[in-house]
């Protein structure tokens, strides 16, 4: 394996940095992939377009987030492996995970085309955008396999510390998505479902060239036919990514309850929570490149027995994280409404959105700590307890206080969006005491 992906060795500072670059490259592209339908949808289509792909686009979410939540216990397995030095165990346990998941895109194809006048209803999109909405979630719900596939080759490679691959998947991707949402969006006025269209057909593209570039490659392991069915391996990376992806589940659904929130207050709002939404991705790209990275990181040096090193990988993204954060966090707080206007010339859904986002701005940083503590626990497969934590501030504090703020008269979406880095403070002081938990065990196991 290269030097560059073991992380068990050398500078803890120049490893992380070498791998969360092309992780924050490829986060940033997928950043860009969602904000291409709504900036293009906003200009070019018609006044519903935002709000559709918004509520849309939350539904796919939701799935997506689930997957790839699952898929994390395989990034973490494949980790563990290659710090215990046992790579024969990877070839098998992508061959069962294969079977798995392509069966587990078959359903959610299903779900999604069948159910998506009824999701659109309870998510409470606005009657001007219901049609537009089930037009957005049956498209993308067809194309669900190859967002599968192309979730699943990305955790592999994150697994085994290459995170440039994935960074190429995503460009592929991302630029083939911007020339279709131009193509079937601007030019030919196919509206949202031309940008449902744009983004299955990007992500095809992506999994069949990705597939082809995979084969060149030198692998520290083989996958053969046999190995592609069930098998006991499931339940190996299911009992790691199950608790992360009720979690997310769980959360995501208060992201919908959230969204439902702010549809019932109107178009307006609902169009600028969507362009607030593709800030937001871009907002969330530090935190979420560290929480990436963390996992791979820790699972390493937790299968080569190295605690205190894993520990410095944390403490290293905390740092770096809210450093960066702070920047960020103030240009969402104080420019919000300059960012809001590259994806519409709506005046009122900019003005929503800006609303939004002043509430939000501080989760810039706080979420860095947060994922960093995330990321550390499921390295070291303490996945039930990001799972407990994760429900806890999403049920406890996001979800109350998001609905309290929707129903006061005149609601201003800032307190909407203030739910968020309230509920993220919460989590941390849990990850805290857990992490303190952790320390006492393990000095008082050394001390046996």
């Amino acid at each position: 394996m290269d030097d560059k992906q073991d992380f068990t060795e050398g500078s803890i500072f120049k490893k992380m940095i070498h791998f969360m670059f092309p992780i924050l490259g490829a986060l940033i592209l997928q950043a860009m992939y969602g904000a291409v339908d709504m900036l293009i949808v906003g200009r070019f289509g018609t006044a519903a377009a935002p709000s559709a792909v918004s509520t849309g686009s939350n539904i796919m979410n939701l799935l997506t987030f689930v997957l790839c939540a699952l898929a994390s216990g395989v990034t973490i397995l494949i980790g563990r492996y290659i710090g215990e030095k046992n790579n024969h165990k990877i070839g098998p346990l992508l061959g069962r995970s294969i079977a798995f998941f392509l069966t587990f895109a078959v359903l959610f194809t299903v779900l999604l085309v069948v159910f998506a006048e009824p999701a659109a209803r309870l998510m409470k999109a606005p009657e001007e955008a219901i049609d537009l909405t089930v037009q957005y979630i049956r498209i993308c719900g067809g194309g669900f396999i190859f967002v599968m596939l192309y979730n699943l080759i990305s955790c592999i490679f994150r697994g085994m510390g290459n995170s440039k691959l994935p960074l190429l998947f995503v460009g592929i991707a991302c630029v083939v998505n911007i020339f279709g949402d131009l193509l079937l969006v601007a030019v030919f006025k196919l509206d949202v479902a031309g940008a449902a269209i744009a983004t299955v057909l990007a992500q095809a593209v992506s999994v069949v060239l990705s597939l082809l570039i995979i084969k060149k490659q030198t692998l520290p392991f083989t996958i053969k036919k046999k190995d592609i069915r069930f098998g006991k391996e499931i339940g190996d990376f299911l009992k790691i990514g199950t608790p992360i992806a009720l979690q997310e589940f769980l959360t995501n659904l208060t992201f919908l309850a959230l969204c439902a929130f702010i549809n019932n207050l109107g178009l307006d709002a609902s169009n600028g929570y969507g362009i607030a939404q593709k800030i937001q991705s871009f907002v969330m790209l530090i935190p979420s490149a560290i929480f990436q990275c963390m996992a791979s990181f820790v699972a390493q040096n937790v299968g080569a027995g190295k605690e205190d090193r894993a520990k410095k990988g944390m403490l290293y993204g905390m740092a770096v994280g809210c450093s960066i954060g702070v920047v960020i966090g103030l240009l969402a707080f104080f420019k919000g409404d300059m960012l809001a206007s590259v994806f519409s010339k709506d005046e009122a859904a900019i003005a929503r959105a800006f609303e939004f986002m002043r509430g939000f701005a501080p989760e810039a940083v706080v979420t860095c700590v947060l994922f960093s503590f995330m990321g550390y626990f499921n390295g070291h497969s303490r996945t039930l307890f990001v799972m407990a934590q994760g429900l806890a501030q999403s049920f406890l504090i996001r979800l109350p206080m998001s609905y309290i703020m929707s129903i006061q008269p005149d609601a201003s979406l800032t307190g909407i969006g203030l739910a968020a880095p309230a509920a993220t403070v919460f989590g941390i002081t849990l990850c805290f005491i857990y992490y303190k938990k952790m320390e006492k065990e393990r000095l008082s196991s050394k001390a046996l």
